[in-house]
């Protein structure tokens, strides 16, 4: 086990009521002039951006819009919302959607007080020391991001999509009403519930095996998330089951899930590259490298895979062939993701094979050409990370 440090700083408001709170808490954490920051129209036809306005204009709280978020977040919106709140005087964000338009409030929120260019955080060129608070309204469970202190954001500008992580980033609280995911169409809810297991995932597949809490959390989770996807695919409005996935998104990503293991997050970064050349869905990117990464690295650790069979994926335990037991695992897991609609490679991702010359250009980006490793349950250098395309593109 790890030594670990464990801070989960943001107040959760959950419930079908929590939206009542909205304006008492961006009051309670210093808000009086805000940017309501979200992505397309869902969230107008709703009535919640509606009630929101209402809800801050009745509290004497000014406020400024700034929509159009798009999935994999760009830097170019970024750069407008910096604009905006400095033109404006703005002293607090308001983000109200999910994981893309959380990321991007945090992306402006570090902007605003900076002399340089955001993507400076992103590329790794600067550290950020102040940042503008931030407040969250959920409606798509998935990221994690209304309780981490990560952000990621796209760069148009050759296609890179980069990870940011501070504590200055936290949000100061998150309404969670679990009502507001009834309309999620069930492709999202797919992304969603593979993105917020790959949160779990990413930090449970470790050598640091001895923290028997930690993966006892984590393998719960998994196995909530899996049960409630289901149910939720057949009844969209079943209240339980929406509740059990929006919360378990927070709890997969607020950093309880690896306190005293080194997390991995490999399949992030290899992921990254194919969103950020394909636009494609997060979490959909994610089931199609799963498998794959599994599979080239499992013998690293093969009785943590064997456990993950039988602990998560209810696989009978044999207890002669760990390495057939951890093949099963995963093949247990890819079919979860094909029941619930979710590609397993990259040719049901994409409909077609990438390239000899694509695999080789996201292998070059995902290494910051030739020079960094990703991952921790094994090192993935320039070749490993093309062997795992390679793999993927079936």
């Amino acid at each position: 086990m790890v030594d670990f440090n464990y801070n989960a700083p943001t107040e959760v408001a959950f419930g079908a009521k929590s939206e009542q709170q909205i304006a008492t808490l961006v009051k309670k954490y210093g808000g009086s002039k805000v940017l309501l920051h979200y992505g397309g129209q869902s969230a107008e036809r709703s009535g919640l951006l509606g009630s929101i306005r209402t809800m801050l204009g009745d509290a004497g709280i000014e406020y400024v819009e700034l929509g159009g978020v798009v999935p994999n977040p760009l830097l170019s919106k970024v750069r407008e919302g910096i604009s905006l709140c400095r033109e404006n005087g703005i002293d607090f964000l308001l983000a109200v959607g999910g994981g893309s338009v959380i990321d991007s409030a945090k992306a402006i929120a570090y902007g605003v007080p900076y002399d340089g260019d955001v993507w400076d955080f992103f590329a790794g060129k600067a550290k950020a020391v102040s940042a503008l608070p931030i407040g969250v309204v959920l409606t798509i469970p998935a990221a994690g991001s209304e309780m981490s202190d990560a952000s990621v954001i796209t760069n148009s500008d050759g296609n890179y999509k980069r990870g940011y992580s501070n504590e200055l980033a936290h949000p100061r609280f998150a309404v969670m009403n679990p009502e507001r995911t009834y309309t999620l169409p069930p492709y999202q809810t797919a992304c969603g519930a593979v993105d917020m297991m790959m949160h779990t995932m990413e930090r449970y597949f470790s050598h640091d095996d001895d923290m028997t809490l930690t993966d006892n959390i984590a393998e719960t989770i998994l196995r909530t998330v899996m049960d409630s996807a289901v149910e939720v695919m057949r009844t969209p409005d079943n209240y339980r089951h929406r509740a059990q996935i929006m919360w378990a998104g927070s709890i997969a990503h607020n950093g309880l899930t690896g306190c005293g293991t080194s997390g991995d997050w490999a399949t992030h970064q290899l992921e990254h590259e194919l969103s950020a050349m394909f636009d494609v869905a997060h979490g959909a990117g994610l089931a199609a490298i799963w498998g794959s990464w599994a599979r080239y690295v499992c013998k690293d650790n093969i009785m943590r895979f064997a456990r993950f069979a039988v602990n998560v994926m209810g696989v009978p335990n044999d207890f002669k062939n760990p390495e057939h037991l951890a093949q099963r695992g995963i093949e247990a897991m890819e079919n979860f993701y094909r029941s619930i609609g979710m590609p397993t490679n990259i040719k049901e991702l994409l409909n077609r094979k990438l390239t000899d010359e694509e695999i080789k250009e996201m292998a070059r980006k995902c290494s910051l050409d030739h020079t960094i490793t990703v991952g921790q349950f094994r090192k993935l250098g320039y070749d490993d990370m093309a062997a795992i395309y390679t793999m993927a593109n079936k």
